[in-house]
């Protein structure tokens, strides 16, 4: 696999390249919803969306997110289950944003596209140096896991050690995106950071579940501060808002907290306190989970490079990361394998 340095121009036969202004306007139209001809571009690499505005409203909305899925990602079933967690968190008052369902449907096809249509949310993300704004945050996802504990998921995978390290691995070797001088010495810090993740049962596809007495549910699973919409004290709809289930999977809790941990050991070890004080108002956190943190983090980071050098035609994905690829990133990722081993090995985090 070449990965180029500087490309040119993006590669002509992705699918995202036929995804234009009209046939973005042309879907909507084809659910019945009419833009007014403006729309605009928003933030995701792994979807495209898109800020549209009507020129009629639709139930009480004038404007609209749609989101057109990456093709080949997940099965429209898969989809389904997102769409229903959403729906499933709003209908028990949980600021999630769940698709608006257009023609008693969620998921739309057009011109080879899978999308939906969601309300707009505003906000900005949340000050998590303020420790009020992380026990509100810990309330809710107390409330989600609630919710997500209830069913689990029957299409969407697991987050595992086979789903995010071994199957990145074999990937990444077989398409030879690895730079030559660097293979060996990442493989075997792969391979050392494993040991210590699979120690842990519960990330291990070939254990049940609850082997640990650790159990799995469904998860936000991607939930960063990029992820929750903050809206300030004395407006409408004030606090988090929780946006982007794309990424929703089966596992275990605190995948859903260690995103929004920073600083040094003390920072975090404050911080995980405020979660887990509003968490526990509405569910019991089992602290041996906490030893998951870095292990957690460790998968995270092993399938970032496959996740990016497989969407590598992708026109966005080369000029937001033209760094991918180079000598130089592939030691860093080994320097930060050999940082995640000596915290895997450290006393976990307390709260």
């Amino acid at each position: 696999m070449q990965l180029p340095d500087h490309p040119d121009s993006p590669h002509p036969t992705h699918p995202y390249t036929s995804l234009t202004p009209d046939v973005v306007q042309d879907a909507m139209a084809s659910i019945g919803l009419w833009g007014d001809g403006r729309m605009a571009a928003l933030n995701s690499f792994e979807n495209r969306v898109y800020q549209i505005h009507l020129d009629r409203e639709f139930e009480g909305h004038p404007q609209v997110v749609a989101k057109f899925y990456r093709p080949q990602r997940w099965s429209d079933a898969q989809v389904a289950e997102e769409h229903n967690f959403a729906v499933e968190l709003v209908a028990t008052e949980i600021p999630a944003v769940a698709p608006l369902e257009i023609n008693g449907q969620t998921l739309h096809h057009y011109g080879g596209f899978a999308f939906s249509v969601s309300p707009r949310r505003g906000g900005r993300r949340p000050d998590l140096d303020d420790f009020e704004v992380l026990e509100w945050i810990g309330r809710f996802l107390g409330r989600i896991h609630t919710v997500g504990a209830q069913r689990p998921f029957l299409c969407r995978p697991a987050l595992d050690s086979a789903s995010f390290a071994h199957e990145p691995r074999d990937w990444l070797m077989q398409h030879r995106a690895i730079a030559p001088e660097v293979q060996t010495a990442w493989a075997g810090a792969l391979e050392d950071a494993l040991s210590l993740i699979e120690h842990h049962p519960v990330l291990c596809a070939s254990t049940s579940a609850d082997e640990d007495g650790i159990r799995r549910i469904r998860l936000h699973g991607d939930c960063h501060p990029g992820n929750i919409l903050w809206t300030p004290e004395g407006q409408p709809g004030a606090g988090p808002h929780f946006v982007d289930l794309d990424d929703a999977r089966t596992g275990p809790s605190v995948q859903d907290l260690w995103m929004l941990l920073s600083g040094d050991r003390r920072q975090q070890n404050q911080q995980l306190g405020a979660l887990i004080d509003g968490y526990e108002q509405f569910r019991p956190f089992d602290r041996r989970e906490l030893a998951l943190i870095e292990p957690l983090r460790t998968l995270r980071l092993i399938h970032y490079s496959a996740w990016i050098a497989r969407r590598w035609e992708d026109p966005a994905f080369p000029i937001n990361f033209p760094w991918f690829g180079s000598r130089d990133y592939w030691q860093g990722q080994v320097g930060m394998l050999t940082e995640q081993i000596e915290e895997m090995q450290q006393t976990p985090l307390v709260a």
